[in-house]
């Protein structure tokens, strides 16, 4: 394989071919070929390096390893076995195989990846000596072959994750959330938002929703590569991988964005002309009526290391004509192709220089998109794409291509064909007692919504400052339509005085239309926060989901905001991102106040412990020593840290990483011996730390008590909670060997779960 001449082919969005081969032409590519859904190029391993780092454009980059006969599964795998795959996959990466089309021999695609795969690893046994691990959901080298007719393509991933998923997601951000970022680049790319953007440019989103536009406008004004944060890559499995060179193009990349950025931070709009000093630090801006959404945009802009050169603010139609208009007039453009304030969609204003023989010719130019007739609300979505439907949950109608004169630039803009519900505004008092607000919705039965959720929160908040609690449940599905949680914490320690929101969606059922479900939970975030009066930047929304295998819930995104927060006095930690809960079960509230009055003078297990929080109330009630049990380090971890932040440290306090029922067997073949123990098992577990058995609270709960009754000392005692709904015990098994039940579920469940009496069991468990 000739590494001076490598084929690739880089695949991308419908329409946006030829603007991805100008952008392998400006990487410094010589040979390129658009086809349909992507580009075919010829390059060195440098450029096909680079490409992977900087296309904003393309989703995947292959090389192409060889075309082959297809016309018969074993002519197949003869063909794939006579390429020269030691070449390809570097020595000791595991390998996998996707297969996509199909002919009149090859009709399963499972099929045909599994011949490409024997035929791979049958070459590379034969030249090494040794088959390649094969790893189908965590390759170091992905083979992708394509079946067309009588012949297949077999190429290497060299990307790994599909470009279009930027480092600024989150995996909280949904499965569109890479589709909406590919829109973004290609609007901007067809606009004319391209390298040679400068400081003097200017580009305005009032519909900026989650910010996407205006984060890839911003990468590209400062030489950002949109790979530059990425960690893995689907090269680092090619035997043609030089790591010096990828090392040479990100040192290079590095540099360019270091210029880039200090150039905008020292430039500002069209800062040779007279223009308000408000102005000369809108580069790029965004507006939006939706707070969260403002959040979630300022967080992508930030996590890109942008949040200095994108302005991101609160604003509906009015603000953001009036933005344009005087963000395009300082930069003496006033002439911007638009429409009445009430039907605008987007509008994407490039203001700069034309690449002329003389600066005195250079002509600003301008690009406005928007909806020819009825466009949709302001915060929805808006795509950009050749022409094509992108996908059936956005309802785009077949392109509308919009002349916009001979200074400017021709562009594609998708419209609704399926026009959302029209937005509507609600008036929501201010919980202070100040101007009452008026936001934007997109559906008109949120009012309902914000009236309720305005009630519930008055009353709650009244209960909780009689009652001392800081952190509490203020709405939970009270209207059917708009089935979310919402959670309300009270800052303490270094956070004393914030107020933070922990909004968590159930997953509609499948005869909800998605698109109005989303609808209604776009309401909520913008409702939620004014109603409730929290910072927008403190709201924190996740989706709750369903495993197949059972009841546990997903974890809703790894990227953390962690704070402290007080129950009874107790400062604890949560972390209100990194996972879809939060550290802190509001529900278990008096079940730990019970532990630590129990506490007292005893010795105290806490099985199952997660961040320890009961460990902390059992410490705090005087309990003479603890023993915190988890399987998981990183709650263990957390867990000492509950009970540093509260004195509660040394040799009395013991934290063991462990299987509880494993733990319980051994324990139970020593002297250790416990007055008081809280169990809190999950529903469902299927952790690999736990070999290949599973954990179901219903099916397993006998063998765990039996266990835990037998670590109990005379006249001891258990506390045992559980939060499966349906969870009935089995009081006839237990009473066989001497375990006794006492329900204590009713005096358990706090007032602000009152709605829901069933949010868990509680019991006192105790040995005959």
């Amino acid at each position: 394989m000739d590494a001076y001449n490598l084929e690739l082919f880089a695949s991308c969005l419908a329409g946006l071919e030829g603007e991805l081969a100008e952008e392998l032409k400006r990487l410094g590519v010589r040979r390129v070929r658009p086809l349909g859904g992507g580009v075919a190029f010829f390059c060195d391993a440098r450029r096909a390096l680079a490409a992977c780092l900087w296309s904003r454009l393309a989703s995947r980059i292959s090389l192409v390893v060889g075309r082959v006969d297809a016309a018969s599964a074993d002519a197949l795998y003869d063909g794939v076995r006579a390429l020269p795959w030691e070449e390809v996959i570097a020595p000791g990466a595991s390998m996998a195989v996707q297969a996509h089309g199909m002919n009149a021999e090859l009709r399963n695609t499972r099929f045909t990846a599994l011949k490409v795969k024997d035929a791979v690893c049958d070459r590379l046994c034969e030249v090494r000596g040794q088959r390649p691990d094969v790893d189908a959901a965590s390759p170091d080298a992905l083979v992708d072959v394509r079946v067309r007719e009588g012949r297949a393509t077999v190429s290497l991933d060299l990307v790994g994750a599909s470009l279009y998923r930027r480092t600024y997601l989150t995996p909280d951000d949904g499965a569109e959330a890479p589709l909406e970022c590919a829109l973004a680049a290609g609007l901007l790319a067809v606009a004319g938002w391209r390298g040679e953007v400068r400081g003097d440019a200017a580009l305005v989103d009032p519909a900026c929703g989650d910010g996407a536009v205006v984060v890839e406008a911003a990468a590209v004004a400062c030489d950002l590569a949109p790979g530059l944060a990425r960690d893995a890559w689907g090269f680092f499995g090619w035997a043609g991988f030089d790591e010096d060179v990828w090392v040479d193009v990100l040192d290079e990349a590095d540099e360019r964005f270091e210029r880039g950025l200090a150039a905008q931070l020292g430039e500002g709009v069209a800062a040779s002309s007279s223009v308000a000093p408000d102005l000369t630090r809108v580069r790029i801006a965004g507006l939006s009526t939706s707070s969260p959404a403002i959040a979630r945009a300022r967080g992508r802009a930030k996590r890109m290391g942008l949040r200095q050169v994108v302005s991101i603010e609160h604003g509906g139609a009015q603000e953001a004509s009036a933005l344009v208009e005087r963000t395009v007039a300082a930069a003496n453009a006033a002439n911007v192709t638009g429409t009445d304030t009430a039907a605008l969609c987007l509008v994407a204003s490039v203001l700069g220089a034309r690449e002329q023989a003389s600066e005195a010719s250079a002509q600003a130019h301008a690009a406005a998109f928007v909806a020819a007739a009825q466009a949709a609300p302001v915060g929805s979505a808006f795509a950009v794409a050749g022409g094509q439907a992108v996908e059936d949950r956005f309802g785009i109608a077949p392109a509308l291509r919009t002349e916009l004169g001979r200074d400017r630039v021709a562009v594609e803009a998708l419209v609704f064909d399926k026009q959302p519900a029209q937005a509507a505004v609600v008036v929501v008092p201010d919980p202070a007692g100040g101007a009452e607000h008026r936001v934007e919705v997109l559906e008109q039965g949120s009012d309902q919504f914000a009236a309720r959720l305005f009630k519930v929160a008055k009353e709650h908040r009244k209960w909780a400052r009689r009652e001392g609690v800081g952190c509490y449940r203020v709405y939970d599905a009270d209207l059917p339509e708009y089935a979310v949680a919402i959670d309300l914490y009270t800052g303490a320690g270094d956070a004393e005085g914030n107020l933070y929101l922990h909004i968590a969606e159930y997953a509609p059922p499948s005869s909800v239309d998605p698109a109005k479900a989303r609808r209604r939970f776009d309401d909520v975030l913008a409702l939620a926060p004014v109603a409730l009066g929290v910072r927008p930047d403190h709201v924190f929304a996740k989706t709750r989901r369903r495993d197949k295998g059972g009841a546990q819930y997903r974890d809703a995104g790894r990227r953390s905001y962690v704070t402290q927060v007080q129950e009874d006095g107790f400062l604890l930690e949560v972390d209100l991102s990194g996972y879809l809960d939060t550290g802190l079960f509001l529900d278990h509230r008096l079940t730990r106040a019970l532990v630590g009055q129990k506490a007292a003078g005893k010795r105290f297990l806490n099985l199952f412990a997660y961040t320890g929080a009961a460990t902390v109330h059992a410490a705090g009630g005087g309990a003479l020593e603890t023993c915190t049990v988890d399987l998981s380090q990183t709650y263990l971890d957390w867990a000492r840290r509950n009970m540093a932040a509260n004195g509660f440290e040394g040799p009395a306090h013991a934290f063991e990483r462990a299987d509880v029922l494993s733990w319980i067997t051994e324990c139970r073949r020593s002297p250790r011996r416990f007055d008081l123990i809280f169990v809190d098992p999950p529903t469902f577990s299927n952790s690999k730390a736990m070999g290949s058995r599973t954990w179901d609270v219903q099916r397993d709960h006998v063998e765990l008590l039996i266990g835990v009754s037998r670590l109990l000392t005379e006249g001891g005692e258990a506390v045992f909670s559980c939060n499966l709904r349906t969870f009935k015990p089995d009081v006839d098994a237990l009473a066989k060997y001497g375990v006794s039940l006492e329900d204590i579920t009713a005096q358990t469940i706090p007032h602000d779960f009152e709605r829901n009496p069933k949010i868990h069991h509680c019991y006192l468990v105790k040995r005959a």
